[in-house]
């Protein structure tokens, strides 16, 4: 098992003020789909590896792709920005091929750095998120202020147990509140977005336009596929996408745990546990169990006690909740 830098992390939404009415909370939904996630999808530096809208909250999991950034050209950065906020008169000077100074040259490569910087930050991709939402709230109540509750909580995800629990416990959000039955008729979700674009459904593109990371995939030969692997995926294929596991086994996860009965939830999708399970040492009973505790069993981060030990240590600090968790959850 791989462990990795805080690049991806878990995104959870606060409820919303009040009660929405049935027509805002449509209009709220597709602002936040086309809008909202998949139009900063196109201009963020951040992969949407999973999602989830409900009724009156929301859960991502994104990952961070500073390394892209980095290579994004001047004019790159500037363009990108420009799509969210305007301008500075020494950007458009750079746009637009006309010369600088030396001074003025300086302070456009401070611009661009910050803005750069701005263009992988969890935090202002989720400030320009709910920026559109709040500001079309307002307009249909008339009124002024926040729409969310209250900020929104992220938490970095240390190893690839935790990868893949936050994944499957967003993607089946609906199914475990009962609003779907499968997670293909999972309105506003990754994977439903996923399967209806494995099959090349005909549904409107309106649903299917968040532009998601993609999975590793698997060896080309079949002799390479069936070799046995201790790992998330061969050897040789993290390189081939962001999510270090293969879509199939993914898909398998999802329906499996799907059909679980889990405690303290409505709804639900006999048994033999996924391979990836056994790869990632993960026992099937435990991870069922306290998985739908996920977004209250941790703080700042989440995955195994032997991830979460270090993440203290480098945040200065003795102790983090979630180490009892991470012991229920990953087994160790």
């Amino acid at each position: 098992m791989i462990k990795r830098p805080f690049t991806m992390f878990f995104v959870d939404a606060s409820d919303a003020l009040g009660c929405l009415a049935q027509t805002l909370l449509q209009a709220v939904i597709t602002v936040i789909v086309k809008f909202g996630i998949a139009e900063l999808s196109q201009i963020f530096a951040i992969e949407i590896c999973a999602y989830a809208i409900m009724s009156n909250h929301y859960h991502l999991v994104l990952r961070i792709d500073a390394q892209t950034a980095q290579h994004w050209s001047d004019k790159t950065v500037i363009r990108r920005w420009m799509k969210l906020y305007k301008g500075h008169p020494l950007t458009n000077k750079i746009i637009h091929n006309k010369p600088l100074s030396a001074a003025e040259q300086l302070k456009a490569d401070e611009i661009i750095t910050e803005w750069r910087q701005r263009l992988y930050d969890i935090s202002w991709l989720m400030r320009c998120l709910n920026e559109h939402i709040a500001r079309m709230a307002n307009a249909e109540d008339k009124c002024s202020g926040r729409f969310w509750e209250g900020r929104f909580k992220s938490q970095a995800l240390l190893d690839e147990p935790a990868i893949l629990t936050c994944m499957a416990y967003v993607d089946l959000n609906p199914v475990r509140a009962g609003m779907a039955k499968l997670p293909e008729t999972s309105d506003f979700t990754a994977i439903e977005q996923r399967i209806v674009a494995h099959k090349k459904s005909s549904k409107p593109k309106t649903q299917c336009n968040i532009k998601l990371a993609k999975f590793c995939k698997p060896p080309a030969s079949q002799a390479a596929q069936k070799a046995h692997t201790t790992d998330s995926v061969h050897q040789g294929q993290r390189a081939t996408g962001s999510i270090p596991f293969y879509w199939q086994d993914y898909l398998d996860l999802i329906d499996w745990t799907g059909r679980a009965i889990l405690p303290n939830k409505s709804g639900s999708i006999p048994l033999a546990a996924p391979k990836i399970l056994e790869r990632l040492q993960l026992e099937s009973e435990g991870w069922l169990s306290n998985m739908p505790t996920l977004g209250t069993d941790f703080h700042h981060c989440i995955g195994c006690a032997d991830s979460i030990t270090p993440c203290a240590e480098k945040l200065q600090q003795h102790w983090i909740k979630g180490l009892g968790a991470a012991k229920r959850l990953f087994g160790r």
